[in-house]
């Protein structure tokens, strides 16, 4: 069995060049373009990879293209790759560029785990997501449209890993073993689907239909018209809180006797729309809208576009990092649910980034409205990224506020 340390010196040139991307040199405590992880499951992949043919190999996961580089340096003739997160997905096609067209050119990124990114995988590497509903929907996805003789690789850091991680690779196959640990890291291998898992009813994406009052109550049209009597939520692995509603944006409905009137209301975002719940709220509240939702994440754009659709509203669903792409003066109100974890880690660096977005794209007398884990103390950063910023409503873990563009 190969070791990190003896990747051939090809290989851990590539790697070496790799930086975290983007990146201004300030954040000292910041991420690292490539971890124990990384070269733990190339250097276990590394001779199955090294006689790899075309359609064979697969990343799901990269962070910045540590994987997808190395997979081409040990002799892949391609790789097919997907990542969840945007900025993820964004960092690797730099470093592809950085390498070379010949490299990029080897490789296509898909959205979804269908089969257009694992129809024939023979060796799948990945890095092992947080949430077990993800690592479920793409263990199932790798079950599926994988070849016979799939071997999924799927490695993490020893503190964030669980026994359940285990259990969902042994219920989609038949065999499932873990390597021995190396820098704080460790990879599940499994192989052999499971025939039933090739053939059963997927789990995801969940669709639930809920009849909350306080949503119900929110997504009453404020012209007078029929309230629905629910609303049904579609959501993949990947998508925060599933396809329930979450506490911080139960608490933001409760407020929605406040928010702007319809007369004022001609554009609404949602912005980090998870599965697209808020958007229903916002397309049944203000009928005469145009809605827009937008997240990072492709299992949340693709829950968001299916919930959407569920609930026969229209919206316009994209997704882009922290709504870059959005124009500016281009919303009357903007709902935000900001995240407060990017993957395993506690950062509030997209939640500022997000109230920048708020600022430039609302138009004057336009309002953000945001709820927020109380201890973070957001207020002021709202303010000076939006405008005059009033404390509308707290319980003891959530706090609203409403914020004017001057």
């Amino acid at each position: 069995m190969t070791s990190p340390a003896d990747l051939p010196p090809t290989v851990t040139a590539v790697l070496d060049r790799l930086v975290p991307w983007p990146d201004d040199g300030t954040r000292a405590d910041g991420p690292v373009a490539v971890d124990a992880t990384d070269r733990l499951l190339l250097a276990e992949a590394a001779a199955a990879i090294t006689g790899a043919g075309p359609g064979d190999v697969v990343v799901v996961g990269d962070r910045f293209g540590a994987l997808t580089l190395g997979a081409l340096a040990l002799g892949a003739p391609d790789v097919r790759v997907h990542t969840d997160a945007l900025d993820a997905e964004q960092a690797v096609r730099h470093h592809l560029h950085q390498e070379s067209t010949e490299v990029s050119g080897r490789v296509t990124i898909h959205d979804t785990l269908g089969p257009e990114l694992l129809d024939g995988a023979r060796i799948v590497l990945l890095q092992l997501p947080k949430a077990l509903a993800e690592l479920t929907e793409t263990v199932e996805a790798v079950a599926r449209y994988a070849a016979d003789d799939v071997t999924l690789l799927a490695g993490g850091r020893l503190k964030h890993m669980t026994r359940a991680m285990n259990d969902v690779l042994g219920d989609r196959f038949t065999e499932v073993r873990a390597t021995l640990a190396r820098s704080k890291s460790r990879a599940l291998v499994a192989s052999r689907p499971r025939p039933e898992a090739r053939t059963a009813d997927p789990l995801y994406p969940v669709h639930e239909h809920l009849t909350d009052p306080e949503l119900l109550a929110a997504a009453s049209p404020t012209d007078g018209g029929a309230a629905p009597d629910r609303i049904e939520v579609v959501a993949h692995g990947g998508t925060f809180a599933g396809a329930a509603l979450d506490h911080g944006s139960r608490f933001l409905l409760s407020t929605a006797g406040y928010w702007p009137a319809a007369a004022r209301v001609h554009d609404a975002v949602d912005l980090g729309c998870g599965t697209g719940l808020l958007s229903v709220v916002l397309a049944h509240r203000y009928p005469q809208a145009r809605v827009v939702a937008t997240d990072r994440s492709a299992a949340a754009v693709a829950s968001a576009r299916e919930t959407l659709a569920a609930n026969g509203v229209t919206g316009v669903v994209t997704r882009d990092d922290a709504g870059a792409t959005l124009p500016d003066e281009s919303a009357d109100v903007v709902l935000l649910n900001p995240p407060f974890h990017d993957r395993a880690a506690m950062s509030t660096e997209a939640a500022y980034r997000m109230f920048a977005t708020a600022g430039r794209i609302l138009r004057p007398g336009g309002e953000l409205w945001c709820v927020y884990n109380t201890r973070l103390r957001y207020r002021g950063s709202i303010g000076r990224a939006v405008g005059p910023t009033d404390h509308v409503a707290q319980d003891p873990r959530f706090t609203v506020t409403r914020s004017r563009k001057p």
